[in-house]
């Protein structure tokens, strides 16, 4: 069974793996928590480009709606 990512908004996500860069460029590292730190990062950033490409779904969305300025949902699976 996958493991499911944490829901969180995109600045919060964006926040966390500024944290983990910022930690992984300290150095000093021993090899296990490098590799744990570079898995969240890998996890953070998938999110985080979902997220943005959810938004950008979304406004091409209202883009394309005349005259109507108002969000619909989407289906991501498409």
């Amino acid at each position: 069974m996958p493991e499911e990512t944490p829901q969180f908004s995109f600045e919060a996500g964006l926040q966390q793996l500024e944290a983990v860069v910022k930690e992984m460029e300290g150095g000093d590292l021993p090899l296990e928590r490098a590799l744990e730190l570079f898995e969240r990062g890998m996890k953070l950033s998938e999110a985080c480009r979902k997220q943005l490409e959810e938004a950008e779904t979304r406004i091409e969305i209202l883009t394309r709606r005349a005259g109507e300025m108002q969000p619909q949902p989407f289906r991501a699976d498409k």
